[in-house]
């Protein structure tokens, strides 16, 4: 009898975790075949004193460590820098006219963890406001930036995008200097809950 109540309460654990909050969970039947796909581009545009401040939407929130000079490499590495952003992403590769309106923003940090090369790791939400989508992505990586393209990890989200997982592949798309940098971010969702 023990076995059948136990039996019967994770089937209706089950049944009620995938329908949480009045929504449907999906996994994809492949890792060839995400629920749902999405490329924005993210712009990054570092304060270093010499730009506009209404312009930067990010900026260092430590300097490099003594290790990043002592450390015989082309330039520096900014080895142990930390960086704060709340960057605008947009659908296609211009950056948007007024910085502060757009629907979708990335906020987190990365940091340079490398001593050789120019390498970071992030931490961020993608934040979107807009009627089509609300809500947030939660990923997290290491950044290669010698790499083409490279993947983090989708590991999270809210609202729209309630519990996904997936993975976004990260292309460097334009740069200028150490001021300014936009990503191609290719973003496929493999768990996915649907209302």
């Amino acid at each position: 009898m023990a076995s059948v109540i136990v039996a019967a309460a994770c089937i209706f654990l089950s049944c009620s975790a995938s329908v949480a909050h009045g929504r449907r969970f999906v996994r994809s039947s492949s890792y060839d075949e995400p629920c749902k796909e999405m490329r924005l581009y993210l712009h990054d545009i570092l304060y270093d004193y010499s730009n506009s401040t209404s312009n930067s939407t990010s900026a260092a929130a430590t300097k490099p460590t003594a290790l990043a000079t002592a450390v015989p490499s082309t330039g520096g590495t900014f080895f142990g820098q930390v960086v704060v952003f709340n960057d605008p992403m947009t659908e296609g590769r211009a950056l948007p006219p007024s910085l502060e309106e757009t629907a979708v923003r990335a906020q987190g940090v990365y940091l340079y963890n490398s001593k050789e090369a120019f390498n970071a790791w992030f931490a961020f939400s993608i934040v979107f406001n807009s009627t089509g989508r609300r809500g947030t992505l939660n990923l997290m990586g290491a950044d290669i930036i010698a790499e083409k393209t490279r993947d983090i990890s989708v590991v999270g989200g809210t609202g729209d995008f309630f519990m996904s997982r997936g993975v976004a592949t990260l292309r460097t798309d334009a740069f200028e200097g150490f001021t300014y940098f936009r990503l191609q971010m290719d973003i496929k969702l493999y768990e996915c809950y649907v209302v």
